[in-house]
């Protein structure tokens, strides 16, 4: 990946860095105002739950594990620290960082938008808040509210702030779009996808191997969204 910065990770080579603070306002006022309606939206996490399992069952016990886009903190880190983990849920909506507070008291949550966790940034690796390193990552429908160029360097970033053999569950929709504005519980929200040859490129690239794939159709509780195929990546970190 070209643009190496003075960290190594690359990120100031994403031609948008500059404006990245002030871009996600719009999709973190959206889900504000969704706030538990989200879970009422798709109640049935069937593909995320077995996901999820695998990251819990295949961690040491007692592994630390990032929950990037935490949301209201259901199914994913519930699952975790029912599973005796650690876990560190981050988000960019403060109303989904309250609820996830309250459904998983048992965890930390940390109102940190991903750029953050960039290698020398505030709360990655070698920051003066740093929250890392962690055993396990768990990114599930995430990244696909970043442009879609900017994902690459959020898969590098998530690659530092793993141990070399960590984890990484990884769920993405397979469209192929970027930065697409869809209408989603009465909000607007801008989405990303790659079809799954190229998801698989960009995981591989970042540094992971690929230990487990599965894919699910799925059709949310909502009237504005359509059916969706929804991937699934059990990510190991490469040494």
């Amino acid at each position: 990946m070209s643009g190496e910065d003075e960290h190594g990770d690359g990120y100031e080579g994403y031609e948008d860095f500059d404006r990245l603070a002030l871009d996600r306002s719009g999709q973190a006022e959206a889900f504000d105002h969704i706030g538990d309606r989200y879970d009422d939206a798709f109640p049935h996490k069937e593909g995320q739950l077995d996901a999820g399992r695998w990251l819990a069952e295949t961690l040491p016990p007692g592994s630390r594990v990032l929950d990037v886009g935490c949301g209201t903190g259901l199914p994913t880190a519930r699952q975790l620290v029912d599973a005796g983990h650690e876990v560190v849920g981050i988000d960019i909506s403060p109303g989904m960082l309250k609820l996830a507070r309250d459904n998983v008291p048992e965890a930390t949550f940390h109102h940190v938008d991903i750029v953050d966790l960039r290698v020398g940034g505030r709360y990655g690796p070698g920051g003066p808040r740093e929250l890392g390193p962690f055993d396990g990552i768990a990114a599930y429908f995430t990244l696909l509210l970043l442009p879609r160029p900017e994902i690459p360097y959020a898969l590098r970033t998530l690659y530092a702030c793993l141990r070399p053999g960590g984890l990484l569950g990884l769920g993405m929709v397979e469209a192929d779009i970027d930065d697409f504005p869809i209408p989603f519980l009465g909000n607007s929200v801008r989405v990303s996808g790659y079809l799954r040859d190229e998801l698989r490129q960009a995981v591989r690239d970042a540094g992971f191997e690929i230990a487990g794939e599965d894919s699910h159709a799925y059709a949310p509780a909502s009237t504005d969204v359509p059916p969706e195929i929804q991937l699934y990546l059990n990510c190991r970190r490469r040494a």
